[in-house]
């Protein structure tokens, strides 16, 4: 297994089920390294001043957000932490949907869950109920000072996080011509629509993943073997590369389930009293998003 990319909780109502990430998915295709043809040294990157053209240190490097004038604000990662004070090792579950809800092009990543800190009970408790129910959770989750939206599936023995793409990062359709929907709009004959028809369903089968190879990648495997085999390699020193793990401490909280249930049934009952007591109450201004915080 990968090292691990993240240690936190799983966070629904109160109870916390302590975890690990790892990835769940690997690039398979041709990893092409960039090299110095005069010398076959690596090119790698460099931290440059695009100034000076000189090389600087780490520590002297700073965030900056640009702005519309051309100027910039300056922050520390001390100060993005403290803007968004939610904590950053906790995967905070908000609603739970149905899996079809969620379109194909809101996935993005995929990663596996691992309970830790005699967890598995808690974590077990989690996947069996939300297979029981046919639901995935919705989530949210800090990782390098980024936040995700996550989709959390029970798959088998796993709890798998899968990052989702925030709708505003999805690009509209409405620019691309498109042909009208419905076979009536598309001119479609009924002929043609029943061939159509048909040869889907001859080409039907279940999924099999083992099926699919990546083609393009075994013809330049193929090329690399003949180079080897006929000895035109060259020499190159590899540069060594290393990153430091995550870790942090989780308190299991199982024994908050009834507390965290019966906290949302006496929320529900109270509604009906509260909007009584409130009939023509306000609607409350809509929360500004992160951007506009930004701004503020």
């Amino acid at each position: 297994m990968p090292r691990v990319i993240w240690k936190g909780a799983i966070s629904f109502g109160l109870v916390h089920v302590p975890v690990a990430l790892y990835p769940a998915s690997t690039e398979s295709g041709i990893d092409f390294d960039w090299l110095d043809k005069r010398s076959m040294d690596p090119v790698g990157y460099k931290r440059v001043n695009k100034r000076t053209g000189k090389e600087i240190d780490k520590a002297n490097i700073v965030k900056g957000v640009k702005q519309p004038d051309g100027d910039y604000v300056i922050l520390s990662d001390d100060e993005i932490k403290a803007a968004y004070p939610k904590t950053m090792q906790t995967i905070e579950i908000e609603t739970f949907v149905q899996a079809t809800e969620i379109p194909f092009v809101h996935l993005e990543r995929p990663y596996y869950l691992e309970p830790l800190a005699k967890g598995e009970k808690v974590y077990a408790l989690l996947r069996e109920a939300m297979l029981a129910q046919g639901v995935v959770g919705i989530a949210r989750v800090v990782m390098h000072t980024k936040e995700h939206l996550a989709a959390l599936i029970p798959a088998g023995p796993a709890l798998m996080l899968n990052t989702l793409r925030w709708a505003k990062d999805i690009r509209d359709i409405e620019d691309l011509k498109l042909p009208a929907a419905g076979k009536s709009a598309a001119h479609l004959k009924d002929s043609e629509l029943k061939m159509a028809a048909q040869l889907v369903a001859d080409m039907t089968d279940t999924w099999q993943a083992d099926r699919y190879e990546d083609h393009f990648a075994e013809a330049v495997h193929a090329l690399i073997a003949q180079r080897v085999k006929a000895g035109k390699t060259e020499k190159v020193t590899p540069l060594e590369e290393a990153g430091p793990a995550a870790s942090t401490n989780v308190v299991d909280l199982t024994a908050l389930l009834k507390q965290s249930l019966g906290g949302r049934r006496g929320a529900a009952a109270n509604e009906p009293a509260a909007k009584a007591a409130k009939p023509a109450a306000r609607k409350a201004p809509a929360k500004k998003t992160t951007a506009a915080r930004k701004r503020a």
